[in-house]
């Protein structure tokens, strides 16, 4: 006699595993030396990219977290939130250009 085989979502109800949720991706426009929006709440898997709307390469770099290197004008860089946290980052050549991502 054969064990039936039960469907992946026949498990997961059985077993109160509840499906993944939907990732999304997240835009922050690098446009006049500024990141916008200022901060930005993602959860984790939720893909951000960073589109440099500007003239000149920006980076969005954030201490021992993440480092998009030059992001040339008119290109962008895109990330995966991985860890929960709260990440100040900056642009490397424009220190002064700063902002905030939150991982949830």
């Amino acid at each position: 006699m054969k064990t039936p085989v039960l469907s992946a979502l026949a498990v997961a109800i059985v077993f109160g595993a509840a499906p993944a949720c939907a990732q999304q991706a997240h835009t922050i426009a690098i446009e006049n030396l500024r990141f916008e929006p200022q901060t930005l709440t993602v959860r984790r898997g939720d893909r951000v990219v960073w589109a440099n709307k500007d003239l000149v390469p920006h980076t969005a770099t954030a201490a021992k977290s993440f480092d998009s290197h030059a992001i040339a004008a008119n290109a962008s860089w895109t990330y995966t939130a991985r860890t929960p946290g709260r990440y100040e980052y900056m642009c490397t050549f424009h220190p002064a250009m700063k902002a905030t991502l939150v991982i949830e």
